[in-house]
């Protein structure tokens, strides 16, 4: 005969149902601690992008302080600038760093804190289909400049080739890195 108080089949049961109640408390955790980690990703993201914006904006503000007699010493006479200028056509979002203009010329100013080589195609793009978003350039001569803290020497070579005005942003100031006989593509 067998005993239901010994070792055995009588302790069988108890041991699953144990396990059972481990692995529901273990399960119930791992979704708790997801959660937490997808809050703590949107958390994150939402502080990288105000972070993000508010470096951008800084170095807007350097490469603006410097912009207007920068362009002077090239010949351009601005009589304003303006940022971040925003426009909506058939759904696409258009959005200009800085726009430095007087009555006939306008140069549009993008601004990066790390200039790479997608961004000055990215650029070259933006002005090409400049009219479509801002029909107050169409007629008139467009230039462009790229304005950076950082970047590699060939980036900056490749933007210039490409007739785009280059603009380092240095601590206090910003300076134009063309030769002083360069001459920038009109878009």
């Amino acid at each position: 005969m067998t005993s239901t108080n010994g070792p055995g089949a009588g302790e069988t049961a108890p041991t699953f149902e144990k396990i059972w109640a481990i692995l529901e408390r273990v399960a119930l955790r791992q979704e708790e601690t997801a959660r937490e980690m997808k809050e703590t990703d949107r958390r994150l993201k939402k502080a990288e992008d105000l972070f993000t914006t508010q470096w951008g904006r800084l170095v807007e503000s350097l490469v603006e302080g410097d912009l207007v007699p920068l362009l002077r010493q090239r010949d351009i006479d601005v009589t304003e600038t303006a940022q971040r200028l925003n426009a909506v056509r058939n759904g696409e979002h258009c959005e200009l760093d800085i726009v430095a203009r007087n009555g006939a010329e306008i140069v549009v100013v993008e601004v990066k804190t790390t200039l790479r080589p997608r961004d000055v195609k990215r650029f070259l793009d933006k002005l090409g289909r400049l009219a479509d978003w801002f029909p107050w350039s169409e007629g008139r001569p467009v230039y462009g400049a790229l304005a950076y803290l950082r970047t590699d020497a060939s980036v900056a070579k490749h933007a210039e080739r490409q007739g785009l005005f280059v603009i380092r942003a240095t601590g206090n100031s910003a300076s134009v890195l063309n030769a002083p006989d360069f001459e920038p593509r009109v878009f």
